[in-house]
């Protein structure tokens, strides 16, 4: 059976293509003997603003843990920040930017956020398809002493 050209074509691009797009990623999170994947609570997918259903994780440390941190090859190449918040996630405590290309980084510890429960938000630089708006990705630190308000979990990468 012969197949008209059009046909095939468009056969041979679905097939290049998942049904669903596959959203800006997951971001790795080792913290002591911990390892976590986070999962985005916003981002954008094919131009258009996208927010999802996503708890972040909350991570029980010891006040010298080292928090490591990768991002997917196409978040280093646009760049990405990490934002530190406090308990709530209402107010921005700091901001370290990651080096340009770098999709691991390893220069923060418990030690280096002051109160002892904090969030860390990782966060896609902007200037996207959708402008302003960005992927993020956020997890819970919980040193001795600090409270969340939330019990402590673990989604440990398998």
């Amino acid at each position: 059976m012969r197949r008209p050209l059009p046909v095939l074509l468009a056969l041979v691009l679905l097939a290049g293509c998942s049904s669903a797009s596959d959203g800006p990623g997951t971001v790795r999170v080792e913290a002591g003997p911990q390892d976590v994947t986070l999962q985005p609570t916003q981002g954008c997918v094919d131009g258009e603003r996208t927010r999802y259903e996503t708890r972040p994780p909350v991570l029980e440390i010891s006040p010298d843990a080292t928090i490591t941190l990768t991002v997917p090859e196409s978040i280093a190449e646009r760049g990405w920040s990490v934002q530190v918040f406090d308990e709530r996630i209402e107010e921005q405590l700091g901001e370290v930017h990651v080096p340009d290309g770098e999709a691991r980084f390893d220069e923060i510890t418990a030690s280096d956020v002051v109160p002892p429960a904090f969030y860390l938000v990782i966060v896609e630089d902007k200037g996207g398809d959708c402008g302003e708006w960005s992927a993020a990705w956020p997890v819970g630190f919980v040193r001795p002493g600090g409270d969340l308000g939330t019990t402590a979990t673990s989604s440990a990468a398998g």
